[in-house]
């Protein structure tokens, strides 16, 4: 592995400025957002209906409105790419960080 490809980051706390700065478009934020509460959704749903299958729809409710709001608003490559654990932690702490205040909804 060449030093270009080597890990950037060595821990979340170094990970999250970086994450925050590729999601500086507002519209981004918020489809992931939308996709994150989505998730949720399907999750309760499926476990208090026994109806699992629904759990199959879990990563297009959750990638595919962060990818859209990457792809069509920010304009750049989602980091789940090359960081995907981080940038699924990421997504969490994100959300969580809006509804608290720390960064804009």
């Amino acid at each position: 592995m060449s030093t270009q490809t080597a890990e950037r980051f060595h821990s979340f706390a170094e990970f999250y400025p970086f994450y925050l700065q590729e999601h500086s478009n507002s519209t981004c934020r918020r489809l992931h957002y939308a996709g994150s509460l989505l998730v949720l959704a399907i999750l309760a749903y499926a476990l208090l209906s026994g109806q699992l299958a629904w759990l199959l729809a879990l990563p297009f409710a959750g990638y595919g409105f962060a990818w859209v709001g990457h792809f069509v608003f920010e304009k750049n490559r989602p980091a789940t790419f090359k960081y995907p654990l981080w940038s699924f932690i990421g997504d969490w702490v994100m959300l969580k960080d809006a509804f608290t205040g720390r960064i804009r909804f």
